[in-house]
């Protein structure tokens, strides 16, 4: 009986915890990698580690970033009074390949489950109030996921953004239900951003 090498079988766990990866694509990644003729393995290795050391959440808007501000927020020729809620930073990157949208953004880190545990003091709804309550904001465009999750955040959103004097407008249903914006290509997204409307 022959018996895995601990760094092998470590890597297979650790690999196993990602999201969309069981044991056996884990098993067959850590393999490849040992395969690897190139320095691919060190390279994995050190980006894994620069991701780690260099990126953090934008203070403004709470996307991904290695400078605080993010390039976004720090732009001065964005347009600094409509903000786009969004649920998560891929989502900021699906959006900003349309080409077609100008304005800053809100990364809220997911959307409200109650029945999974997630409530508005887990997501950066308190900071969205705030911007918006701080800032000369005209428009708020919701474009959380067409999900029951992502329009219950909406409908939860509605009210509050309201009640501050914000314009609250929402995607256009060229979004198919169910699913995530990272996964929408440009002209469909073109399309619902085009086809916002007022809620």
């Amino acid at each position: 009986m022959t018996s895995v090498p601990p760094a092998v079988t470590r890597l297979i766990e650790t690999l196993s915890e990602l999201p969309g990866i069981g044991p056996k694509t884990a098993s067959r990644l850590t393999y490849f990698l040992l395969r690897a003729q190139s320095d691919l393995p060190l390279r994995l290795a050190e980006a894994l580690r620069d991701l780690k050391e260099r990126t953090r959440l934008c203070s403004v808007c709470y996307t991904i970033t290695e400078q605080d501000p993010c390039p976004i927020c720090s732009d001065p020729l964005r347009d600094r009074s409509v903000i786009c809620v969004v649920e998560e930073p891929l989502d900021v990157l699906a959006i900003e390949r349309t080409e077609q949208y100008h304005g800053l953004y809100h990364v809220l880190h997911g959307a409200l489950a109650p029945m999974d545990g997630v409530f508005a003091e887990n997501l950066r709804i308190a900071e969205l109030l705030q911007r918006v309550r701080d800032g000369r904001v005209r428009e708020v465009i919701l474009a959380t996921n067409p999900t029951s999750e992502g329009d219950y955040t909406a409908a939860y959103l509605l009210p509050k953004l309201r009640s501050l004097g914000a314009l609250v407008t929402r995607l256009g249903r060229g979004l198919p239900v169910g699913g995530d914006l990272e996964y929408a290509d440009q002209i469909t997204l073109t399309n619902a951003l085009e086809g916002r409307r007022e809620l």
